[in-house]
């Protein structure tokens, strides 16, 4: 299982890379495991505030559909296009790696205290043994 020492965590599986007051976001390794084989990414709050801990967005794979969470309140201010290009809908990146192209939001971040709350890699790892 791949965590990486360098992000934070949420409870609800989603990863955070903050640099300055933005957020790069995506679902961990162990998330897109146990939902398998994505096939569709829909996020309706581009351009949008979302406090901590709201719906963001959601991920589809082939057996269930998974609501993704908040990790950090701020305004979604990019989606990783390649995920869902016009015609060219490539979730399966968040498969193959989903700690690199397969992340999926940008957040300007507005309350930093909020980062402190996320879970470091041991304690996600202790949260997912």
């Amino acid at each position: 299982m791949n965590i990486p020492e360098d992000l934070r965590y949420s409870k609800d599986h989603e990863w955070v890379r903050l640099e300055g007051n933005v957020a790069t976001v995506g679902i961990t390794d162990h998330a897109q495991g146990e939902l398998g084989d994505l096939v569709y990414v829909e996020i309706d709050t581009l351009g949008e505030y979302v406090d901590m801990g709201e719906v963001f967005g959601t991920v589809e794979a082939v057996k269930t559909t998974s609501d993704l969470y908040m990790p950090l309140s701020g305004k979604v201010i990019e989606f990783n296009d390649r995920l869902s290009e016009e015609g060219e809908d490539n979730p399966a990146l968040i498969n193959e790696e989903p700690y690199g192209q397969g992340w999926i939001i940008k957040v300007d971040v507005q309350d930093m205290d909020e980062y402190q709350t996320l879970l470091t890699a041991e304690e996600y790892k202790d949260l997912i043994d």
